[in-house]
């Protein structure tokens, strides 16, 4: 299928041939009929991507701070490589449409192959096919045009700003910004009974808005503009002022302030400042409100993702049912908005569009991109052919985020035949299989699980997946490289203890810092065969609470996503299997438990705390190891600084981290094609897997869990 990209690089747009998306849990796939450009979001993306580097650092000057930060841990060479793949993967466009309905999820209730439906959100992009939770997709009522329902979205951006503005049937308001938000906006107040003032730089929005229905349209800079409002709301102001402009002036925000009747509501739903002066909002005693684009639900990963709604006794309008709304007033024909569309491109021609928002060549107001319904497409695009090597070492790959792009796949060039590349972004399957020469990307998992010539699968997705792909590939008997942790259910452990033992394959999990050169020097520099104190600090640094990785469903927490790493290093250098566990989470408002201590035994009498914590300073290093045996100490801070005590002490700084990443693969595909043992023992990967768990439960029980 074709999908409209822009390279954050240089803004250069392509028309790209890209897989299907996956078919998300709770989603559905749409054949796309329309999509809506919307030129001021997406036209900033677009002039923001154009500008220099020198230009894109003065814009965004907290990626910047990141850069920075990174260069100190992890060197300038990785962080420019890191820099530069993001800049030069094709980014995706669009976040309203309207299609058919090709696909539904097996646990969606309500849609079926062959409805037609309006789409929200970032997987509605400008593509032949998109993937869209089932709380961002609308049924389409009979007898309304695809090409107008496609507005959906962008119409619930205007509507839930209406909602705020809280103005009654024969109030005033006054619309500042008249870009397609705003015309939609004076429509839909001019539909409820509303008399409307919209206000624009651009005189030919002027007349648009006019010609819709605005009672008064005027240009910016018209003079006696405040007093010709004063006039229309016979001396009271507006009831309500709606932003719907989108620049770094501080005018619109000022004017509203004038405009405003006492206790009057002013409403922002462009991106505009808010540092107004005090005098207008404090003698008027001015609502300043929020207007947070489509509406409740939106950014809630539980409501747009999990397809968890809101009740409506308690939340009456969701972004679906604004969404819903627009398309019921289009139905019963109390909006029209055929006059808002004065360009309709065929995706082929879409780049055209930009180039006219960009230029401001001639007026535009809504735009829409075109799909030929009639072409047949493909859910999976053929990259390259070539002759596979015999040996072994032929690599699928499930999962293609950042963490594959700047870590696993630089590790792995050389070390095999790259054939599959499966992952759910459409642009990133095709961007991965074209830079490391992938013969093929694709949606499905399903697909790089099944075929007979890959051997090797790396499973490097959201963790809610790396069970049931790694159960599969061991059925499928392939050998398996997979991303920790193992498996997010303790059920999952037996059951794929159960399929290894069936087959001979390796698996692995990614437990790369027993494979970092500091820390092998110092399991050679302690003495062998004498108990272990360790204690391993980790400033592990907040995650917000509603990112994935703290879903239960999805990331399963912080000590099962990544304290697992520390178990397994501490159990490394104790030379010795764990056997007991002890842990205490503090008390934290979000029941997050990720700031832990956790106290291991070993079976050899080791013992090691582990102390992971997400309440402390970026300014302190992340990591710092310490190891005491026999009368010597080894202390590793943050993988760069390691100072040894005792006999052949010393201390050593690298000029950048090495956590092992790129030894862990080498040694996994050297066992594939050499025939070794996996680098580390099956019975390790599950006494960690299952010490991870029985950390789990020591925190909810208050007791030593035996391992």
């Amino acid at each position: 299928m074709h999908q409209l990209t822009q390279s954050l690089k240089d803004g250069a747009m392509e028309i790209l041939e890209v897989p299907f998306p996956a078919l998300p849990a709770g989603g559905v796939l749409v054949r796309n009929h329309y999509s809506v450009i919307s030129a001021g979001t997406e036209g900033k993306t677009v002039k923001d991507a154009r500008l220099g580097y020198l230009a894109k650092a003065r814009a965004r000057q907290k990626e910047v701070k990141q850069v920075l930060n990174a260069v100190k841990t992890s060197g300038l060479r990785t962080t420019y490589n890191m820099v530069m793949n993001k800049l030069e993967a094709p980014s995706a466009l669009g976040y309203s449409c309207a299609g058919e309905v090709i696909a539904v999820g097996p646990d969606v209730a309500g849609f079926a192959v062959g409805d037609r439906v309006a789409c929200a959100g970032s997987g509605a992009v400008h593509a032949e096919v998109v993937a869209v939770p089932k709380n961002l997709c609308v049924k389409v009522p009979d007898g309304v045009d695809l090409r107008h329902a496609a507005f959906a979205t962008i119409a619930a951006i205007a509507l839930q700003g209406v909602r705020q503005a809280e103005v009654g049937l024969g109030g005033h308001c006054v619309v500042i910004g008249l870009g397609l938000v705003g015309l939609l906006t004076v429509q839909l107040l001019e539909a409820a009974g509303v008399q409307v003032t919209g206000i624009d730089l651009d005189p030919a929005q002027v007349a648009r808005a006019r010609d819709l229905g605005a009672a008064l349209a005027l240009a910016r800079e018209a003079p006696g503009l405040e007093a010709a409002i004063s006039d229309f709301t016979r001396g009271v102001g507006a009831d309500a002022v709606i932003i719907t402009a989108g620049t770094s002036s501080l005018d619109p925000i000022e004017l509203a302030g004038r405009l405003c009747r006492k206790k009057g509501h002013v409403v922002v739903v462009g991106g505009v400042p808010t540092g107004f002066s005090r005098e207008h909002y404090y003698r008027k005693e001015l609502d300043l409100r929020m207007s947070c684009s489509y509406g409740p639900g939106r950014y809630d990963p539980t409501y747009e993702e999990h397809g968890i709604d809101y009740p409506i006794g308690y939340v009456r309008w969701t972004e679906n049912r604004n969404m819903q709304a627009f398309l019921d007033l289009l139905a019963t024909g109390k909006l029209d908005v055929s006059p808002l569309i004065t360009h309709t491109f065929p995706l082929v021609q879409a780049p055209d569009a930009y180039r006219i928002i960009l230029e401001r060549s001639e007026p535009f107001a809504g735009m829409l991109i075109a799909y030929d319904t009639g072409r047949p497409l493909a859910d999976r695009v053929d990259v390259s052919s070539r002759p596979v090597s015999p040996a072994k070492g032929r690599i699928g790959l499930i999962g293609a985020g950042s963490f594959a792009q700047n870590v696993l796949l630089p590790a792995l060039k050389g070390q095999g035949d790259f054939m599959g590349v499966a992952t759910a972004r459409p642009n990133n399957a095709r961007y991965v299989a074209d830079k490391y020469g992938f013969e093929y990307c694709t949606g499905q998992a399903g697909e790089v699980l099944g075929d007979d010539r890959i051997d090797t699968i790396f499973v490097l997705t959201r963790h809610d997946l790396h069970g049931p792909c790694v159960l599969e590939a061991l059925r499928q008997g392939k050998h398996v490289f997979v991303e920790k942790p193992l498996c997010l259910r303790p059920e999952e452990v037996d059951e794929i203890a159960a399929a290894y033992r069936e087959r001979e394959v390796h698996l692995m999990v990614g437990f790369n810092r027993r494979f970092a050169p500091q820390v092998q020097q110092i399991r050679d520099f302690l003495p062998a065969g004498v108990p272990k104190a360790i204690t391993y600090r980790i400033n592990a640094g907040i995650v917000p609470p509603d990112h994935w990785v703290h879903d239960p469903a999805v990331g399963g927490g912080r000590v099962l996503g990544e304290a697992c790493h520390f178990l397994d290093l501490a159990m490394y250098l104790a030379g010795a299997p764990i056997t007991t566990v002890a842990a205490t989470a503090m008390a934290d408002p979000h029941h997050l438990a990720d700031t832990v201590v956790v106290n291991l035994g070993f079976a050899n009498g080791s013992t090691a705390a582990v102390s992971y914590f997400s309440n402390g300073n970026k300014a302190v290093s992340k990591e710092r190891l310490e190891v005491f045996a026999g009368g010597h100490v080894a202390v590793l801070d943050d993988f760069r600084v390691l100072t040894l005590y005792g006999d052949r002490g010393k201390k050593e700084k690298t000029a950048k981290q090495d956590k092992g990443h790129a030894r862990e693969v080498a040694a996994f595909m050297r066992a594939i094609r050499e025939g070794g043992p996996t680098p580390i023992a099956f019975e390790e990967i599950l006494c960690t897997t299952r010490a991870t768990f029985a950390v789990l439960e020591a925190i909810r029980t208050h007791e030593k869990v035996e391992v």
